[in-house]
């Protein structure tokens, strides 16, 4: 449903379904039933302002009645945000697409204590794209290339090709060369399925009994010595590491980490997978080690196929070069 009200700030306004029936007589009672107890001021200066807009745009007033709007919209109150000390780059920009490397710690949209320190927001106010839109997304703690739609006319038709998987994309990771104890062997190239399970009232995916719904082929790509700390030998450490690369067929919640982690090669710095890890601050000198190499697609408006590749480097592979 189009939000009557436009981008404002790099952010969308809040959506808010009203109740059919309940004990309010207004939208307001319903409002204050749920936030008065955070800002109550607030919510009576924003209708009084004409700032809370039901379908068509037409302003509420403290005296509009619950049953003459479903949907209701208005700006959220915005709270201080610390700039992440990360940056965005372009790769790509014209008439339909943007495309950008996103860095570690960044989200691709807003959520949560994130909401200017995403990679939409930022890019909407730097770029001034209030239509901007991203076409897929990319955890937080991963970086590499991500798509966006600029021009809502053509929006469709890039959405169908993610819709469709006609979409390929490459991952990278670096982890162990080997598995860890407990693991079998593993033989690259490998394909792993199974079938997963991510609960919205729980933290982690998992992997449960039944009919595979994910798949992930894993290529290693390349074996080195931890560049850190160095060791009397001059290599790194004696640990052994390894670049891989990954191609998923399907897009689960977590699955290229899911899937590491079963082969007893869990990505490194990920605070989830194998073991999920105490909550801590953002440790920007150990980024997880995983990132969106590139994306392949036939473009719909032009005909012609189209690569995008990240031009950022793992870290660990990157440090252990010559």
């Amino acid at each position: 449903m189009q939000s009557p009200l436009p981008v404002r700030d790099g952010v969308n306004a809040t959506r808010l379904r009203l109740p059919e029936e309940g004990p309010w007589d207004t939208a307001m009672d319903y409002m204050m039933d749920r936030w008065g107890h955070i800002d109550p001021q607030g919510i009576e200066d924003r209708f009084d302002a004409g700032e809370i807009v039901g379908e068509g745009g037409v302003p509420l007033s403290r005296h509009t009645r619950l049953e003459d709007h479903t949907f209701i919209w208005y700006y959220r109150t915005l709270p201080q945000e610390t700039r992440l000390p990360v940056e965005i780059s372009i790769l790509h920009r014209d008439e339909h697409l943007l495309v950008v490397d996103k860095p570690h710690f960044l989200p691709t949209t807003p959520g949560g204590t994130y909401i200017q320190e995403s990679a939409l927001v930022r890019l909407r106010n730097q770029l001034d794209l209030p239509d901007l839109i991203p076409m897929h997304r990319l955890d937080r703690m991963t970086a590499g290339v991500l798509l966006f739609s600029t021009n809502p006319q053509t929006r469709g038709r890039y959405q169908v090709l993610f819709e469709k998987r006609q979409v390929q994309k490459e991952y990278e990771c670096v982890s162990a060369a080997e598995p860890a104890p407990g693991h079998a062997a593993v033989d690259f190239p490998v394909v792993v399925r199974n079938r997963m399970r991510k609960s919205r009232s729980y933290l982690l995916a998992e992997v449960v009994d039944g009919e595979p719904n994910a798949e992930t082929r894993i290529e290693r790509l390349e074996t080195f010595d931890a560049g850190t700390p160095a060791g009397a030998d001059g290599t790194g450490g004696g640990r052994r590491l390894a670049r891989y690369r990954l191609e998923p067929h399907t897009g689960k919640t977590h699955q290229l980490r899911v899937h590491m982690a079963s082969l007893g090669l869990g990505i490194l710095n990920d605070a989830f997978y194998p073991d999920l890890l105490d909550k801590a601050p953002d440790d920007y000198a150990k980024p997880l080690q995983l990132l969106a190499r590139g994306i392949r697609f036939v473009d719909p408006v032009s005909g012609k196929p189209v690569e995008y590749r990240s031009s950022l480097e793992l870290s660990e592979a990157a440090r252990a070069r010559p």
